[in-house]
C-alpha cells in the first residue's frame, strides 16, 4: 500500500519514488525521492501524522489553471434524450500532507506524468486547462494508480437531437478523489444542454466498496468558495 496515513518515522518505496520521514536531532526530517529529484525539509513538531494522498493534477510544474480538459482519444455519439456511462482515464498529482491536532498542510506534491496545457475556448473568453488524452471505457479500465485514476462519466443527453462529445471538461478544484490499494477514481456527470453546451460535475461517493476519500487541496488551501458545476460553452 503506498496511499494511506503512517506515523514517523516511515519509509516508503514504489516504482521510482522514495518517501522517508526520520528523526533528525530534536527535529524529524522529510526526504522524497523521484527519478533522481529529491526534496527535504525539517519538519519542527513530534506529534503528526503524515498523509500521502493522490490529489487534483493542478500543481505541477505550477498551479496556472484549476482547469483539466479530457480529450477522448474516439468521439461519440450520443442519442436523443439518452443516459450512458462512461469511464475515462485521468491523470493524478501526489501529495503529502502533514497533520497534527485537527490542522492540515500540504509538505509536498509531485506527479510521475508530464504536464501538456492547452486552451479551451478561443484567445479572448477561453481558459487555459490542464490537458490529457484518454481512451473511452463501457468497463473500469486496469491503470498504474500512481500515474492515472478512473473517472466514471455519466452522460445525459437532455436534447432531442444526436450529440457528438470529444472531449470533457472539469473544474478540477471540485474533484472528489478516492482510493483503495489498486484505483484511484472520482465520479462525474455531463448534462449536454445542446450540441455545443454542457455542464459538468463530480459526485461525492466511491467507485468502489471500502474506498477512502483523499483530503481535498482546495478545502486544506481554504480557498473560496466555488461553483458547484463547469458550463462548458466553448464546444463539445
Amino acid at each position: 500500500m503506498f496511499f494511506g496515513i503512517y506515523k514517523p518515522p516511515l519509509e516508503i518505496k514504489k516504482e521510482n519514488i522514495s518517501i522517508k520521514v526520520e528523526k533528525k536531532d530534536k527535529a524529524f526530517l522529510y526526504k522524497r525521492g523521484k527519478n533522481g529529484e529529491r526534496r527535504e525539509k525539517f519538519i519542527l513538531f513530534d506529534d503528526f501524522e503524515i498523509h500521502i494522498n493522490p490529489v487534483e493534477p493542478l500543481n505541477t510544474p505550477q498551479e496556472i489553471s484549476p482547469y483539466l480538459f479530457i480529450n477522448f482519444s474516439k468521439s461519440l455519439l450520443i442519442g436523443p434524450k439518452k443516459r450512458e456511462k462512461i469511464y475515462i482515464k485521468f491523470p493524478i498529482e501526489i501529495a503529502v500532507f502533514i497533520k497534527g491536532k485537527g490542522d492540515v498542510e500540504v509538505i509536498d506534491i509531485f506527479s510521475l506524468i508530464k504536464n501538456k496545457f492547452t486552451l479551451y475556448g478561443d484567445i479572448r473568453s477561453g481558459v487555459v486547462c490542464k490537458y490529457y488524452e484518454s481512451e473511452v471505457y463501457k468497463e473500469v479500465p486496469d491503470v498504474n494508480n500512481l500515474l492515472e485514476g478512473v473517472i466514471e462519466l455519466t452522460l445525459q443527453n437532455q436534447t432531442k437531437e444526436w450529440v457528438e462529445v470529444n472531449k470533457v471538461v472539469f473544474n478540477a478544484y471540485l474533484m472528489k478523489i478516492y482510493y483503495n490499494e489498486n484505483l484511484v477514481s472520482c465520479i462525474s456527470k455531463m448534462a449536454i444542454k445542446s450540441k455545443v453546451l454542457a455542464e459538468t460535475s463530480f459526485v461525492d461517493k466511491p467507485l468502489q466498496k471500502n474506498m477512502k476519500k483523499s483530503l481535498e487541496l482546495f478545502v486544506s488551501r481554504r480557498l473560496p468558495i466555488i461553483p458547484s458545476e463547469f458550463t462548458m460553452e466553448w464546444g463539445l
